[in-house]
């Protein structure tokens, strides 16, 4: 039997919070208010995780508990801190029964959530194996996800609507939404788009393009029986999930999260993905090579496997674009109307948002310094909506309703740096970005590790998560959502680990 160690109760405790990841609504939190939609499961087992790793902090097992981004992110919360303290000595009105102390409690609650997923994956991401035994446990998340969302795209276009949604409630205080796109175990469809492009595709592109498997240790011998048949198996896991996970983003039919998956695999192509073009564009030219062709059947074999691939890439972008364009969801984008952006924006449903954030500005340009406080800019809204937003919404109208209990958020991460922390917060947070992006680069142009395509792998997947997150900000703004740390924090712990190997002359 296995013996029970702090570090071994920690990776049984860190793959829980991996795991259970997809569910971001989870109903039963009595200590979060019913109005609070980021309620992630994998706060149940990060809370059991957080001692073990304070009592490993003490032990001196953890190598590197302090790399650069975790500095600069404390020192962004302890100033956010401040100016929340700050802002303080001119509270704006209650709105609706709720003052500024219980929006700035919350906020640094929240705050609070997300720095303790980010230190979580930085201190259990201290070397290799630690990396790929995260993505392993991220990618068993993903697989369950996928298959909870298959079932659900079946049976919502198979008239099972009831029976799914009964499932949905067990566990998420939202069911389905009313139309046929997918959620998972998400809170909505483009939360599960987000989750999909910040968390799961960074690693699947990295995978693919730097021939790197999570599943493969190289621990052990390839001749040991079954070694090499599972080594050929677990080649395919992260191709296909990648393929799956495409797929599902799809089903969601979420605009955005397409848009944000396709600019960060091109952005994550440009920087790291020459040497895996080249790899398989001379491939798919020897197949033509007529020097090549010994026999017909080796000769029909090579030519047709490129056939089929381009066939079915063809297939693939044609179906795609019928599937979506299909959907008045989508195809609004194409009929909007483009005289002006704000009729842009009202034709593609975009309209409440762009409003939400639109008015949170208010709080910035009358505090540009130090911002209105954490949790602050709702304050601001209703009073500063813009007018062309005021008639024909029923969302800003329901909003707006006196009788109503909502509470208005900007409904963009930078809009709301701006209007609650100021410049000061706000070039803190760009800062803590900046610095894991120098990461990645560091990582991608290191010469002296000698493991450099793990560290390419590493990077690919970073640069991917930062670009994803970085434009998931523009539509979402909460602190707490775990997508937005996880793959941060472990780029920082694990990009320590092969850049003071290389600085050491230790190499892995």
């Amino acid at each position: 039997m296995p013996k029970v160690t702090w570090a071994s109760s920690a990776r049984f405790l860190w793959a829980l919070v991996l795991v259970t990841l997809p569910v971001t609504s989870f109903r039963v939190m009595p200590f979060m208010g019913s109005g609070t939609s980021v309620r992630p499961l994998a706060l149940y087992p990060l809370v059991l995780l957080l001692p073990v790793l304070f009592i490993r902090l003490k032990r001196g097992e953890i190598a590197r508990p302090m790399p650069g981004a975790v500095t600069i992110l404390l020192a962004f919360m302890i100033v956010a801190l401040a100016l929340t303290a700050f802002g303080a000595s001119f509270p704006p009105n209650e709105l609706r029964g709720i003052d500024y102390a219980d929006r700035a409690i919350r906020a640094v609650v929240t705050l609070g959530i997300g720095l303790a997923f980010f230190m979580a994956a930085v201190w259990m991401n201290q070397d290799l194996s630690d990396l790929k035994f995260s993505v392993r446990w991220l990618l068993l998340g993903l697989a369950v996800d996928l298959a909870w969302a298959a079932v659900q795209f079946v049976g919502l276009n198979s008239g099972h609507r009831q029976v799914l949604r009964q499932i949905q409630n067990l566990f998420s205080v939202r069911g389905l939404v009313k139309n046929k796109r997918v959620s998972g175990f998400a809170f909505e469809p483009s939360w599960l788009a987000g989750q999909i492009s910040s968390l799961y595709l960074p690693w699947l592109l990295a995978a693919v393009l730097m021939r790197v498997r999570s599943w493969d240790s190289g621990t052990k011998n390839p001749t040991d029986f079954g070694w090499s048949s599972w080594k050929r198996v677990s080649g395919f896991i992260e191709p296909v999930l990648l393929v799956g996970a495409v797929i599902g983003l799809l089903m969601t039919y979420s605009r955005s999260g397409l848009v944000i998956a396709a600019l960060s695999g091109l952005v994550t192509f440009l920087l790291v993905g020459k040497e895996a073009w080249k790899i398989f564009w001379s491939w798919f030219l020897r197949g033509f090579d007529r020097h090549r062709w010994n026999n017909f059947l080796s000769t029909l074999q090579n030519l047709g496997l490129r056939m089929l691939l381009i066939g079915i890439l063809l297939a693939f972008v044609i179906g795609a674009g019928v599937f979506l364009t299909d959907k008045g969801y989508i195809s609004a984008v194409i009929k909007a109307d483009k005289s002006d952006i704000f009729a842009f924006a009202q034709d593609v449903y975009l309209g409440p948002r762009l409003a939400y954030s639109s008015a949170a500005m208010s709080a910035f340009f009358a505090h540009p310094l130090t911002g209105a406080g954490l949790g602050a800019s709702g304050f601001w809204i209703y009073p500063n909506m813009p007018d062309w937003v005021l008639s024909g919404n029923p969302e800003i109208a329901q909003q707006l309703n006196p009788n109503s209990n909502l509470y208005p958020n900007p409904k963009n991460l930078f809009v709301r740096l701006l209007a609650e922390t100021g410049l000061v917060g706000f070039i803190l947070f760009l800062s803590f970005y900046f610095n894991l992006f120098g990461e990645g680069l560091k990582l991608l142009k290191n010469e002296s590790v000698k493991d450099r395509r793990s560290a390419r792998w590493l990077a690919a997947a970073g640069f991917f998560a930062l670009t994803s997150i970085f434009l998931q900000g523009i539509s979402q703004d909460s602190f707490a959502m775990p997508e937005i740390w996880i793959n941060l924090g472990i780029l920082a712990g694990s990009a320590g680990y092969f850049l003071s190997n290389a600085k050491a002359g230790n190499l892995p």
